[in-house]
């Protein structure tokens, strides 16, 4: 992957996962940042050809300087080819130049056992502080269509990324079976697909399958946990994305 092949697929990745900034949901329980926007939650990690184009583009973005022994971990190991990057914050978001982690979460490309690209699922280890990730009824296929034909345009050119995510989908199968879970994804076309603990094929979801996390299970849920937080509810209805 080159800059210029970062680039093309900026340009082909910019819809919305949903029409609201649900941003604005998660960031009273989390200081009053977006979770996706703070590193004390999720560190972006880039393909250097990526931080390459960035440097050129915007100020917004410098390398992550790791401030724990689990930060550290995280730097000391990843592959020669990526760093980790942080930006300047939620309210110096310049949406052009977000990165491929940015445009992307909390979603990852989905494999099956076949090594077939089926559709979207979620990063678990963040189920108790996305709010998109118990909505997902509100993703929009225009993101869906978007995400797929640029992460596969990643995989025409970078076969360890490809191996990667056929990977972690393995780990994530193997997780929720352990723990006996029913396993979330958004296939292609937009359908909540369920895989069950234990069986490999995925089936399709029903609505009351849509799973929902933490605080965000129901609005007293989430109103409870904005107020043990501190932090201030959001206006009613959601900001439309700008």
């Amino acid at each position: 992957m080159t800059p210029q092949d970062f680039a093309a697929i900026y340009e082909r990745f910019e819809a919305p996962i949903a029409r609201f900034d649900c941003g604005r949901k998660c960031a009273p329980l989390n200081g009053g940042d977006p979770v996706c926007c703070s590193t004390r939650d999720a560190v972006p990690v880039v393909d250097k050809a990526e931080f390459k184009l960035l440097q050129g583009r915007t100020s917004l973005w410098s390398r992550f300087k790791p401030y724990d022994f689990a930060t550290r971990k995280i730097v000391d190991e990843l592959a020669t080819s990526c760093c980790a990057i942080e930006c300047k914050g939620a309210r110096f978001c310049e949406r052009q130049n977000r990165t491929i982690a940015c445009r992307s979460f909390p979603f990852f490309p989905y494999f099956n056992r076949q090594k077939q690209f089926i559709g979207l699922s979620v990063y678990w280890v963040f189920e108790d502080r996305c709010w998109m990730m118990s909505h997902l009824e509100l993703v929009e296929q225009a993101f869906i269509d978007e995400f797929a034909a640029a992460f596969r345009a990643i995989f025409a050119k970078d076969k360890t990324e490809l191996e990667t995510f056929i990977e972690f989908s393995a780990s994530m199968r193997r997780v929720f079976t352990r723990r006996r879970r029913k396993l979330p994804i958004l296939s292609l076309d937009g359908k909540l697909m369920i895989i069950d603990p234990g069986r490999p094929t995925p089936r399709v979801g029903r609505r009351n399958e849509l799973p929902k996390w933490g605080p965000f299970r129901n609005e007293a849920a989430y109103r409870r946990a904005v107020r043990e937080a501190g932090g201030t509810l959001p206006a009613e209805g959601l900001a439309p994305v700008t």
